[in-house]
C-alpha cells in the first residue's frame, strides 16, 4: 500500500489512543463508526480518567466513575465494546517510559493494523486541540510504535510475558495542524452516530447544541478542503507509514 486507504480490506483491527474521555468521539468517532460497521474491530485506549474535566463542583468526588461510563456508552454507539482506561491523572500526562512501556504492552497484545492517536505537534490555530496531555498522548504512542514496539529487545520483560514485538504498518494522528493533514474520510452517512456519542459526555458540554454546530461545520469545512461533493462531511487525519515496503530498519 503506497497510500493508506481506511477503507482498506487489510484494516482488520484498529487501536486508537486518547488522552481523555470524548476526544476519540471529536477527532475521530465518524470514522470508527464506518469501521466497525464494516467488521473492523476497533478498540479504544484512553490514557487519563479525566478527573480534572467537568463543569459541576458536586460531580468532584463521582466524576472519574461518570467520565468511564460516559465513554463506554460513547463508545458503544459507534460499535465499539472494548475500552481500556490507563488511569493516568488528568493535566499530568507525559511520554514517560512507564506511560510507553503500557502503550507497547498493549500494542503488542492486540497486535493491530492500524494505530490512531492525537497528534504530538502543537496547532497553533486553535489552541484548544494542543492541550498538553494530548501532546503527550501523541508523543508517547509515536514514540511506542517505532521503534519499540518492533524492538524485541526494548522492555525485555514484555518479551518475556509472551508480547512479542511486531511491525506496525499504519499511524494514523488526529487533532493535530491542518497542513500535516493527507487523508479525509466521507463520515455523512455515520455524522448522526458521531453526535450520538458526543452526547453521551454530558459532564464536558454545558451548551450540546453549540458543540454539534461547532463539529457539523467542522465535518463540513473538513469535506470541502479535501474536494468532497457539497453537503458531504468528513474527519481529517495524519497517515504516516510506520512500515512500508520501502521501509529500512533494524528490527
Amino acid at each position: 500500500m503506497s497510500a493508506f486507504d481506511p477503507a482498506s480490506p487489510l484494516v482488520r483491527r484498529v487501536l486508537c489512543f486518547a488522552a481523555h474521555p470524548d476526544d476519540l468521539d471529536f477527532g475521530a468517532s465518524g470514522t470508527v463508526a464506518a469501521w466497525t460497521a464494516a467488521g473492523v474491530d476497533v478498540q479504544y485506549c484512553i490514557m487519563t480518567d479525566g478527573d480534572a474535566g467537568g463543569f459541576d463542583p458536586g460531580h468532584r468526588e463521582e466524576i472519574v466513575a461518570m467520565r468511564h461510563e460516559e465513554q463506554r456508552q460513547a463508545a458503544r454507539i459507534v460499535g465499539v465494546e472494548h475500552v481500556h482506561f490507563l488511569g493516568e491523572r488528568d493535566g499530568y500526562l507525559e511520554p514517560s517510559h512507564d506511560v510507553q512501556r503500557k502503550v507497547v504492552a498493549l500494542v503488542r497484545r492486540l497486535r493491530p493494523d492500524v494505530v490512531l492517536a492525537m497528534h504530538p505537534e502543537r496547532d497553533w490555530d486553535r489552541l484548544q486541540r494542543s492541550h498538553p496531555d494530548h501532546l503527550a498522548c501523541g508523543e508517547a504512542v509515536t514514540r511506542a510504535v517505532y521503534p519499540a514496539v518492533e524492538n524485541p529487545y526494548a522492555y525485555p520483560e514484555l518479551e518475556a510475558e509472551g508480547l512479542a514485538a511486531y511491525k506496525l504498518e499504519w499511524l494514523l494522528l488526529y487533532g493535530g495542524p491542518a497542513a500535516r493533514e493527507n487523508v479525509r474520510v466521507d463520515v455523512t452517512d455515520v455524522f448522526d452516530h458521531k453526535l450520538g456519542a458526543l452526547r453521551q459526555h454530558l459532564t464536558q458540554h454545558p451548551d450540546v447544541e453549540k458543540m454539534e454546530a461547532f463539529v457539523r461545520a467542522n465535518a463540513a469545512r473538513k469535506a470541502a478542503e479535501g474536494g468532497l461533493a457539497a453537503g458531504r462531511l468528513a474527519e481529517a487525519f495524519h497517515a504516516v507509514a510506520v512500515n512500508a515496503a520501502d521501509t529500512i530498519a533494524g528490527f
